[in-house]
């Protein structure tokens, strides 16, 4: 699977792909990350990528030409299944966002900045818009690594355990049930009596209902 990046900050992201999960997929060659420097398709002497908004207002606007020109040489050179806007404006970020994308091979991924990008972009190229929240950030960089994060995980091979993604909170519309380890007694405070029974259903039974209790409790929203 691959991820094309295109930010303004490519530096930004060199961090969150460099370490645990995402380090190892790639490694592996199950994901291949790359980050475009947006700069680099900048068409004048300045290497400036924003403009003064038509209309006056507040703050600057990316241009077009520099995403347009980086999208159409990517997509000169393989076909991709999305190209996603990170935008707080876009479709919340969910377990089945994530689900789905992780059966794609190719996607692009913009990170705006300042006020935003000119609409053009969104209205030619963007296929799909997704926010990480209700919430303004500094730029698309931190969701981006987010989306990577959340897809990359799910991609068979990437998790030592091949099941550990498919119980993940959210997974069946529940949150994940309480988690334990050793010790079984702790100053007192005990790990469940059946956890440590070794009988399987009853566990499985046990962790079933905790996840819908702490869903009831929590997040009643995902059991409607």
């Amino acid at each position: 699977m691959r991820f094309d990046i295109i930010s303004v900050l490519p530096d930004l992201l060199t961090s969150p792909f460099a370490h645990s999960i995402l380090q190892r997929a790639q490694k592996k060659g199950i994901a291949e990350i790359i980050v475009h420097n947006l700069r680099d398709y900048a068409t004048n002497k300045q290497k400036s990528v924003d403009d003064y908004p038509y209309g006056g207002g507040s703050g600057m606007v990316m241009s077009i030409e520099p995403f347009a020109l980086c999208i159409e040489k990517l997509q000169s050179e393989r076909e991709y299944d999305e190209v996603i806007f990170m935008s707080p404006d876009g479709e919340t970020l969910n377990q089945g966002i994530a689900n789905t994308l992780s059966i794609k091979k190719n996607i692009i991924i913009l990170c705006g900045h300042y006020k935003g990008i000119d609409q053009r972009i969104r209205d030619i190229f963007v296929t799909k818009e997704i926010s990480i929240g209700d919430y303004v950030l500094s730029g698309g960089e931190l969701p981006a690594a987010v989306l990577v994060d959340a897809v990359v995980r799910l991609v068979p091979g990437v998790l030592n355990d091949e099941t550990s993604a498919l119980s993940d909170s959210f997974q069946d519309d529940l949150l994940d049930a309480p988690n334990y380890t050793r010790p079984a007694d702790w100053r007192g405070h005990k790990v469940p009596a059946v956890l440590l029974s070794g009988h399987e259903a009853k566990i499985n039974e046990w962790r079933h209902d905790e996840a819908v209790k702490r869903t009831q409790e929590r997040r009643p929203d995902l059991l409607k």
